[in-house]
């Protein structure tokens, strides 16, 4: 199995403030790779670089063969990367149907791609007339991720998807997450807690001021979960 994504000694930050110190990740085709870190740690930051949206001081940032370094931000998401931020920030005065008509827009994806998308949240279908700031939090999350799917991506960066969300939903967020991987989408996840992580993750990265400590197999920490406390002070 081959590395879709690959960040090689990557600094960033925020003007003066360094947030990323040679962070280095790889991300695998096929598999979801779960980011585990305490606030402030960077990881948003590194779905922010990745994306363009924080630039990258030094080190690089590649997904399979195309350097995505110093690509601008609306570029990013044509080479085949789709991005779920934390809040999902929605269009909230427009409709289900016209958020996924945007989405669409991206890389000029047309019907066959809206189906496809619709077919993994048949909740949507029931919902494409309503305004997306009616929806419930769940709901929300779920359009933030069908309106990603949209640009067909290669990679699929979520940062904390099931914040905030009641445990139905969270599953059903999960078991999105497991089908994406079967149609063959390579996922990153940024997420607060562990036990929202193992049931889907097949790697976790723990992540400690800026870098990447340590990338373990999911399988490594259901039998010694006294590795999570050690990098993030829970259980």
């Amino acid at each position: 199995m081959g590395d879709v994504l690959t960040l090689d000694n990557v600094d960033a930050g925020y003007g003066e403030v360094q947030v990323l110190r040679g962070m280095s990740l790889t991300l695998r085709e096929g598999e979801v790779l779960c980011m585990l870190g305490l606030n402030g740690a960077g990881k948003t930051t590194t779905l922010k670089t990745i994306m363009g949206l924080v630039r990258a001081s030094a080190g690089s940032i590649r997904l399979g063969e195309t350097d995505l370094t110093s690509l601008p931000a609306h570029e990013v998401p044509r080479a085949g990367i789709a991005y779920v931020p934390q809040g999902r920030r929605l269009f909230s005065e427009l409709t289900v149907a016209e958020n996924i008509e945007i989405g669409l827009m991206t890389r000029n994806h047309g019907e066959a791609t809206r189906e496809s998308v619709l077919e993994l949240f048949p909740v949507l279908r029931e919902r494409l007339k309503q305004r997306s700031g009616t929806l419930s939090g769940g709901e929300q999350q779920m359009l933030a991720m069908a309106r990603a799917l949209c640009v067909e991506p290669e990679v699929l960066l979520l940062d904390e998807p099931t914040e905030g969300l009641m445990p139905s939903m969270i599953a059903r967020i999960r078991d999105t997450v497991a089908m994406l991987r079967e149609r063959g989408v390579s996922t990153v996840l940024v997420e607060q807690r562990v036990d929202a992580v193992l049931p889907v993750a097949d790697r976790v990265a723990f992540i400690e001021n800026g870098r990447n400590r340590e990338t373990l197999d999911v399988e490594k920490l259901r039998e010694n979960p006294e590795l999570v406390r050690h990098y993030v002070g829970v259980g």
